[in-house]
């Protein structure tokens, strides 16, 4: 078992405090105004326990809040066919009663009112009246900086998903007020501005403890942001991901040198790369909604492999994914870690039955076992809960905005820059080498075709593909099909109301403000 103090597993801490919940999203479970915030806030440890529990409900460590928006931006893509459920989502054709995404949009804005509420309790004449020091208020200052880059991630979660969401600040909860909505492009221009306030604030690229955000975490969603700008508002900002991407890339983070350490039970090893986790541990983190999910998802793989138990046979690729890797194994590009076995029958590329999940190849990238591949014990009753951290950011993911906001004509970078970003990283997957040249590329062979294969390829299954497909006109259109889109076998183009999901049906007959997305 890791040491606790060495690698700073500061989430461990107050899962003790708020408890465990399995596979339920009970919102009450949470303190609120009712708790008593002077006792809360009456020191500088109950501050610290406030804002950790908000990384917590954050890191859906505690419900299935990431899980769901995980599911929501892979499955209704090639990169994930779900076995179980209705397949709304692998054929894009939910109703405006959406479980799952009603599921993330309520934890989402239950997440903002914690923030909302930290914040207010964090205000500078309410903590000195309080007692703390002069150092100790600092700190708080501190504090309050990551509780509001956690609410800008969740609002950018929602804008992302929803467009226009329901808008409530520290303000809107301190006066009691109902919450209005917000349409996406004023939604993208509060997170912007909120985003560049606590950068000065925020602890130094890499100077916070292990999976608390700091200055380069607030680069990355800032990144993030500027290359889905033109989808969000209309309007490009390419040359500020390029300034933002590069803000990273220069704070001193280096690939790791072997791509299929990064989602390992040991990954806590990986800070040359991560820019930002979410931290789990077998023992103290009890959840269905961690990285567990993608390792016993898989379908197919067996506990000798995934480094816990048996799969829950619930993920697959459609074929469009092995077909962007040279060969379906690793033999030579490392990422192509796709199952293919089955001990009662074969598993077939093509997949002719949703339900049947011997349909469609697996992949094994999240392995809770140690980089030189002992096992981890089980240190909990389920013995099958995941040590793997994820990463929220990390350094290739910088590396690829980088090179595509170049390509799309953003200023202040560097064609050639650019190229040797992305040999970088192909450099670690052809060789486990980022100064190899095996897998190079040169500057005529970098188009934005190439950007959106590699980031299938090397980000697959880490939460990115829905959105990259809307901000190549591919998530609806007939642009691009794979198998079961739009419910029919080789792919078919769905209304485009589909990039949007529908607001809650529950929130709108509760909030008259709000108004439904168009098309639902």
């Amino acid at each position: 078992m890791k040491s606790i103090k060495h690698f700073q597993r500061f989430f461990i801490v107050v899962l003790i405090v708020v408890g465990f919940n399995s596979c339920t999203e009970d919102l009450d479970r949470f303190p609120t105004n009712a708790l008593t915030n002077e006792k809360q806030f009456s020191s500088l440890d109950g501050y610290k326990q406030a804002m950790i529990s908000a990384y917590i409900q954050f890191a859906g460590a505690n419900n299935f809040f990431y899980r769901d928006f995980f599911e929501l931006q892979e499955v209704t893509t090639d990169e994930i066919v779900n076995t179980w459920g209705d397949h709304q989502e692998t054929t894009l054709s939910w109703s405006s009663e959406h479980d799952q995404s009603t599921g993330v949009y309520q934890s989402g804005l239950y997440l903002i009112t914690l923030c909302n509420n930290f914040i207010i309790e964090s205000e500078e004449g309410l903590v000195a009246s309080r007692g703390l020091d002069t150092t100790e208020q600092e700190e708080v200052k501190v504090f309050k900086s990551e509780v509001r880059f956690i609410r800008a991630y969740a609002y950018w979660m929602l804008m992302d998903l929803f467009g226009n969401p329901t808008f409530a600040t520290e303000d809107t909860l301190k006066n009691n007020e109902i919450p209005g909505q917000i349409q996406r492009a004023d939604l993208f221009n509060y997170l912007e501005k909120e985003l560049l306030e606590i950068e000065p604030i925020m602890v130094s690229a890499r100077a916070n403890e292990y999976g608390r955000a700091d200055k380069a975490a607030v680069w990355s969603l800032l990144a993030r942001l500027y290359l889905n700008a033109e989808t969000y508002t209309g309007s490009q900002k390419y040359s500020e991901a390029i300034t933002y991407s590069k803000k990273v890339i220069d704070a001193g983070y280096s690939l790791e040198q072997n791509h299929a350490w990064l989602m390992l039970g040991d990954n806590y090893l990986n800070t040359n790369e991560f820019i930002f986790t979410f931290n789990y541990d077998n023992e103290k983190v009890r959840t269905w909604g961690g990285t567990n999910t993608y390792s016993l998802g898989a379908a197919g793989v067996p506990a000798s492999i995934n480094g816990m138990s048996s799969s829950w046979n619930l993920y697959r690729v459609t074929p469009s994914i092995p077909a962007l890797f040279p060969t379906n194994d690793p033999s030579i590009d490392k990422r192509a870690v796709f199952w293919t076995e089955n001990n009662e029958s074969s598993r077939t590329l093509e997949i002719e039955s949703l339900p049947n999940s011997l349909n469609g190849y697996s992949i094994t990238k999240y392995r809770n076992v140690n980089r030189d591949g002992s096992p981890i014990d089980q240190e909990n009753t389920f013995n099958n809960l995941s040590d793997i951290d994820f990463p929220v950011f990390r350094l290739a993911e910088m590396y690829l905005i980088y090179a595509e906001a170049v390509l799309r004509g953003g200023t202040g970078g560097d064609m050639n820059l650019a190229v040797n970003y992305i040999n970088r990283i192909r450099g670690r997957a052809y060789a486990n080498n980022p100064n190899s040249t095996l897998g190079n590329i040169n500057v005529s062979e970098l188009t934005l075709d190439f950007i959106i294969d590699e980031r299938a390829r090397e980000l697959m299954w880490e939460g990115f593909r829905r959105t990259d497909l809307i901000r190549y006109n591919r998530f609806t259109t007939s642009d691009y099909l794979w198998s079961w889109k739009g419910g029919v076998k080789n792919g078919a183009a769905v209304d485009s109301k589909f990039r949007l999901f529908p607001i809650p049906v529950t929130d709108l007959l509760a909030n008259p403000k709000l108004k439904q997305n168009p098309g639902y």
